[in-house]
């Protein structure tokens, strides 16, 4: 399990070789283990400050606006195609724990995500 803070410290490189290890990783466990992986991960994410998620959240912005365009549609192709994988139940679960994560966010960090959304 990658510490945050440890993560956003490693270069895009380094961040691109443990994404690939840990992505075979999971690729290779149980689904119990993927869940699990999925909690906690969640539940580093929850604990951290307000100001430590707008810093990951800014360096992953970052990184984002440092990709290509082919770049970002192939990582936007590949959530996609994960979003599609998961049972009808598993979808409601992940839209279930992105409502409490978003129950959790302060004021000022929902404002700003509601910024970015694009405009219908």
């Amino acid at each position: 399990m990658p510490d945050p803070a440890d993560w956003a410290a490693l270069t895009p490189a380094q961040q691109d070789q443990r994404r690939a290890a840990l992505k075979r990783q999971l690729q290779q466990a149980t689904p119990a283990e993927r869940q699990e992986f999925r909690r906690l991960l969640r539940q580093r994410l929850e604990t951290m400050s307000p100001q430590q998620r707008q810093a990951l959240m800014a360096q992953t912005r970052e990184r984002w606006d440092a990709m290509s365009p082919e770049q970002r549609q192939r990582v936007a192709d590949e959530r996609r195609q994960q979003i599609q994988a998961m049972t009808p139940e598993q979808r409601r679960e992940l839209a279930q724990q992105r409502r409490v994560m978003l129950d959790k966010l302060s004021p000022e960090e929902r404002r700003a995500l509601r910024e970015k959304l694009p405009q219908d």
